[in-house]
């Protein structure tokens, strides 16, 4: 949510997208009754085993439970109280292949996601988790199954002409991005102060930052920019770029995160992961959440670790 984005550790991705807030979404959560609290108190415990043994306990009760943090386009609650999402619907295709029929979803703020798969309050992370080096030293990351530039939220017509961050900085720009977003991170880099930078919810509350000129952009995934300003006529979104991390041009990647103990899973995960990426059926999964053919990757997971 997304994601990419988007996030700084421990946080994504992040990312979100025009429709329900992050109260209401996880308020669609509630209407599915005792979901969550049951699928944290029966989510399957860590084994000792080498490798793991959670996916055979997955397959034997049937459910796999996701940690999600309510951000569209990547892990969310339609308004039919439904799970969704790229991740989640990934999840669904994946899982099923795995012997294991069913998923739920277990919400979450974004930056409790890592804590809440350590202490086994659901089995993986499904948000559209961003991979770092900072991520990959908590948990295990399956391959991404996407790749994202950032993109702004701009008033129409663009009037201050911005195009990345370093440009926006010298232009003296106004910026917001979203709670735990790694385009935090992004701006510190190109010179902005973290007390410069206005934190806001969701991208819902960036792109209503913009139309009422409080900020001059709100910075997210490309994704994200381009699904929120959907619903405005007073912006538009800017044309995607790679941010700047320690000098260098850095495309993140989004993808599951395991509990360390649990390479099998991963590894399992991964194989039908390359699957349906050769098929092309993994494109035709996220497509109808806002991703382009270009946003599809073949970025490892060890690559984006940093080994």
């Amino acid at each position: 949510m997304a994601s990419p984005p988007d996030r700084i550790p421990p946080i994504g991705r992040s990312d979100r997208t025009p429709g329900p807030t992050r109260r209401s979404l996880l308020a669609g959560v509630a209407a599915l009754g005792a979901l969550g609290a049951a699928g944290c108190s029966r989510v399957a415990t860590a084994s000792g085993t080498d490798g793991g043994d959670l996916l055979d306990r997955l397959r034997a009760q049937g459910v796999a439970r996701l940690g999600i943090a309510g951000e569209i386009p990547f892990g969310y609650i339609d308004r039919n109280g439904e799970l969704t999402g790229e991740a989640p619907e990934l999840a669904k295709v994946i899982f099923k292949q795995l012997g294991v029929d069913r998923v739920q979803p277990v919400p979450t703020e974004f930056g409790s996601l890592i804590p809440g798969l350590k202490s086994q309050q659901f089995d993986v992370v499904a948000a559209g988790m961003y991979v770092t080096p900072e991520r990959c030293e908590q948990v295990i990351f399956a391959d991404p199954d996407y790749q994202m530039p950032d993109a702004f939220v701009v008033r129409k017509g663009n009037p201050m002409g911005l195009r990345d961050y370093k440009d926006a900085f010298a232009k003296k720009a106004r910026i917001a991005t979203g709670t735990g977003y790694a385009q935090i991170g992004h701006a510190i880099e190109a010179g902005y102060r973290r007390g410069d930078i206005l934190i806001v919810p969701d991208q819902v509350a960036g792109l209503n930052a913009v139309e009422a000129g409080r900020v001059d952009y709100f910075t997210a995934t490309a994704v994200t920019s381009r699904l929120v300003v959907r619903t405005s006529s007073k912006t538009e979104a800017t044309e995607p770029f790679t941010p700047i991390v320690d000098g260098k041009p850095q495309l993140a990647g989004g993808a599951f995160a395991f509990r360390p103990t649990e390479t099998t899973l991963r590894d399992t995960f991964n194989v039908e992961l390359r699957k349906l990426k050769k098929s092309g059926e993994l494109f035709r999964i996220l497509e109808p959440f806002g991703f382009t053919e270009a946003e599809m990757t073949d970025l490892t997971a060890k690559e984006l670790c940093g080994g």
